[in-house]
């Protein structure tokens, strides 16, 4: 569906553009991102994370990438500092030479015996001014090791805190990946409560029923009473002392079944 409306777009804009002449295309992008947006907002959050997820184990292979250009870096620098260590070591030989030549010819002695062999002055004070001349070649080289191995030392400082920033970002990024996911675990929770609406009508009408029921029967004993009270008969007997009696200690010992034909006696009695 969504291929099918940037197709309709595209279309839509080339056709414009041919009858009126006007370039539309950025009306087409501007459509074209709109609903590319849509599309990304109506895809389920299971989703999406799990895109997160696969995102996040993509970097993998570009962090292991990393490391073996660090772990090169390193035998690099390592085999630097080796042949710095090799040419300083030179250079402490070649200058103790020179200083044990120049000593000697300060003598100023026609013959010079080195290594079982003589020498003149002359070849002396030449092998002293070619060793001085690959001295400082060699001084020269060193030199240049020096920066070199400066700068490969600072760019493998450089790579290893590069290294530790992206492993602590894609740790940082696992954790927030953790959190969102009991969040939303909690939301679906939360959500699936939201549609439990039980029905409890039958219960409702149930309880309307009881209270119909108990309506009634207050209202036919109400009028049970009203019949009795205006539509009975009168007594002709007068009530007997003894009666009364009887009915004033009822009343005062707490009886409350005292009969309404007892009321109406403490009635005509106090009149």
């Amino acid at each position: 569906m969504l291929k099918k409306m940037m197709i309709a777009g595209g279309a839509l804009a080339l056709l414009s553009s041919l009858s009126v002449g006007v370039p539309l295309w950025s009306y087409a992008r501007c459509g074209i991102k709109g609903v590319t947006k849509a599309a990304g907002d109506a895809m389920p959050l299971e989703w999406e994370l799990k895109r997160v997820r696969q995102m996040i184990d993509d970097l993998q292979p570009e962090i292991e990438a990393n490391a073996h250009q660090i772990a090169r870096e390193k035998v690099q620098t390592q085999r630097l500092v080796r042949d710095l260590e090799s040419t300083e070591a030179k250079l402490a030989k070649a200058k103790s030479d020179i200083s044990r030549l120049n000593d000697d010819l300060s003598e100023d002695s026609a013959i010079y015996a080195y290594g079982g062999r003589t020498y003149t002055a002359a070849q002396v004070k030449t092998d002293l001014t070619n060793r001085a001349k690959r001295y400082m070649t060699r001084e020269a080289t060193a030199e240049k090791l020096r920066q070199m191995l400066a700068h490969r030392e600072a760019s493998l400082q450089a790579a290893h805190q590069q290294m530790d920033a992206m492993l602590s970002a894609k740790r940082q990024l696992e954790v927030e990946v953790e959190n969102l996911q009991a969040r939303m675990a909690a939301l679906r929770v939360a959500q699936t409560n939201s549609r439990l609406n039980l029905d409890d009508s039958r219960l409702s009408h149930t309880r309307d029923l009881l209270d119909e029921i108990a309506t009634r029967i207050d209202v036919q004993e109400e009028t049970l009473s009203v019949d009795v009270e205006y539509f009975g008969e009168i007594d002709l007997d007068e009530p007997s002392e003894a009666d009364l009696n009887e009915l004033v200690r009822s009343i005062l010992n707490g009886d409350t079944g005292a009969r309404a034909d007892d009321d109406a006696l403490v009635s005509i009695n106090l009149e």
